[in-house]
């Protein structure tokens, strides 16, 4: 790992290369993936099910057989550990709560002379969500992403996931359905991606297509962005942490470990301006490392990925942090709301000693499908209003358009639209 101090002469290129960790190789697989969603556009059933025979390891029997059913979904969430299932109603509670809050409003405003202005807030007809599997399967990214959807009110819901040897994972296909979904496919990667996005037989063209992926399921949501709307272009996740001499250590090698046990590729990194916080973080993140039944993946990420730096004063770590814009970032300080203005650049923001970020991962309420690979600088997290569109309401009166016409038709008499002109002009008291 890069293990450094802000005033050493390497430090401007060991940052350059934490700052460049959000860069996936798309383009070494865009004709991959450009390929497999042609396929799709083509030849639609045929060629899902061609593609699931090559990625996922099974031969689907019928185009039937590419949806789960409900009552599948109802055993699975009728088998798991009551304690379990009612952690899933705590996280959807919770999280359905908080995205209640966000959903916008219409509105109307109307000036003296007559004209109402306004804008109409709608969902969208229908929602593409895509849920990892694989490796592992990720029932608290169904909740963050269906729950927004739902609380927008989006009628028609598709979700997709990829299903190895035909296995579906039970506490998903629970969580499925506990947010009462019906439609879920076993369709997963680019392939998923492209069926969504352009329909086929059995899965229906959607309007906005959300949730994370690899760098197949990016680059593909990449290219069909246009044909329907894309939450964002996630990479791999990622934490920051800023901390100072109140911090624990071993809970924050363990924080720096609960994003590097998601893959290698994964980006871990403290900032503090105090030197003994960062060597004994250091002396930590081995003796968890020990622990991890992950250990393998977890180290490879903390090596090739992982940075401590030590800076002046806590004002300059904000101003590294702020460049990074992490995906997630913890403030460990005994006063971390003092912080909070300072900070501008974050996916999602964890303040003080007992806030992890597993803690939003799961059960705290805010999304936790956020903006990864410095793009917090512009990108938001998946939210409801990723499910909703605004339309413009416009409403002139006779008296209105006589106030303001004339300089609406010499706007456009100088832009050379003539038609524009006359249609604001015939409607003009002489």
């Amino acid at each position: 790992m890069i293990f450094t101090n802000s005033k050493s002469s390497e430090f401007k290129a060991q940052f350059e290369e934490l700052l460049g960790r959000g860069k996936m190789d798309i383009d070494n697989v865009s004709s991959i993936v450009s390929g497999l969603i042609n396929e799709i556009k083509k030849d639609k059933n045929k060629a899902l099910k061609s593609h699931i025979i090559k990625f996922d390891n099974w031969t689907p029997k019928s185009d039937s057989e590419l949806k789960i059913s409900t009552s599948s979904m109802l055993d699975a969430y009728n088998n798991i550990d009551v304690k379990l299932r009612d952690a899933l109603h705590l996280a959807y509670d919770r999280i359905k709560t908080y995205h209640e809050k966000q959903k916008p409003k219409s509105w109307f405003d109307t000036e003296d002379n007559g004209t109402i202005l306004g804008q109409k807030v709608t969902a969208v007809d229908s929602a593409g969500l895509y849920i990892p599997g694989g490796k592992a399967a990720y029932p608290s990214s169904l909740l963050m992403n269906v729950i927004p959807a739902q609380v927008a009110g989006v009628q028609n819901i598709v979700v997709c996931t990829p299903t190895p040897d035909n296995e579906p994972n039970e506490l998903l296909l629970a969580a499925c359905h506990l947010c009462g979904v019906s439609e879920v496919y076993k369709v997963g990667g680019a392939s998923a991606i492209a069926a969504m996005a352009y329909g086929t037989q059995t899965i229906p063209k959607v309007d906005v297509i959300t949730g994370p992926g690899n760098i197949f399921v990016a680059t593909a949501k990449k290219m069909v962005f246009g044909e329907v709307n894309i939450d964002m272009i996630a990479g791999p996740s990622e934490i920051g942490i800023l901390g100072d001499e109140s911090a624990n250590a071993s809970h924050l090698a363990i924080d720096l470990l609960s994003q590097a046990e998601h893959d290698e590729m994964a980006s871990s990194i403290l900032i503090t301006p105090s030197q003994k916080l960062a060597d004994a973080v250091k002396e930590e993140l081995e003796k968890w490392l020990l622990k991890l039944p992950r250990q393998e993946i977890a180290r490879k990420s903390i090596e090739e990925r992982g940075a401590i730096i030590v800076t002046q004063d806590m004002d300059e770590a904000i101003g590294l942090m702020n460049e990074i814009a992490p995906e997630h970032l913890e403030v460990a300080t005994d006063n971390p709301f003092e912080y909070l203005g300072a900070i501008k650049h974050a996916g999602a923001i964890f303040l003080g000693h007992y806030t992890p970020e597993a803690i939003g991962d799961y059960v705290a309420g805010p999304n936790h499908t956020l903006p990864t690979g410095g793009t917090a600088k512009f990108y938001s997290p998946l939210g409801v209003e990723n499910f909703m569109k605004k339309t413009s309401i416009i409403s002139f009166s006779k008296n209105a358009i006589n106030e303001i016409g004339e300089e609406c038709a010499l706007i456009a008499n100088t832009e050379g639209l003539t038609a524009h002109e006359q249609s604001v002009r015939v409607r003009l008291t002489k």
